[in-house]
């Protein structure tokens, strides 16, 4: 279970300087933080949610975070834009005995979006393979 304040370094922003946020609700499954002193107008906001179907055997879990951080554009200097970035996990966790491959699909994902070849370092500035292609549109 997350803390109310997400203030220890859990989150980064590209300079790997530290993004504090604060809960703002939850309703069900669901839990809504915005980053602590935003701006009212300019929303930073992360997102976290579960949802599952199925029964038994046919059990599914998805989950998700997201973040949205409204800006202006730097454009025009006046119209006000949204980036969104999301990760979404898809589990047959009523075919499972464990979350190991869960995990290692987890880690997978992160490691392909942080990291370069074999480095075992986090690359917060995006460089990493996986994010250097979300940035640029590059296959």
């Amino acid at each position: 279970m997350l803390s109310n304040n997400l203030s220890t370094n859990e989150i980064k922003n590209a300079a790997g300087v530290e993004q504090e946020f604060q809960h703002l609700s939850t309703e069900g499954r669901t839990r809504l933080f915005a980053q602590i002193n935003e701006s009212p107008s300019l929303q930073h906001r992360l997102l976290i949610s579960h949802q599952e179907t199925g029964v038994g055997m046919k059990l599914v879990r998805s989950s998700m975070f997201r973040f949205n951080k409204t800006i202006v554009s730097t454009v025009d200097l006046v119209t006000p834009v949204t980036i969104s970035c999301y990760t979404v996990l898809r589990a047959p966790v009523g075919a499972l005995l464990a979350g190991t491959e869960i995990a290692n699909v987890i880690a997978e994902n992160l490691s392909f979006g942080a990291s370069l070849g074999a480095s075992t370092t986090i690359l917060y500035d995006c460089t990493g393979n996986g994010a250097a292609s979300l940035l640029n549109g590059s296959l």
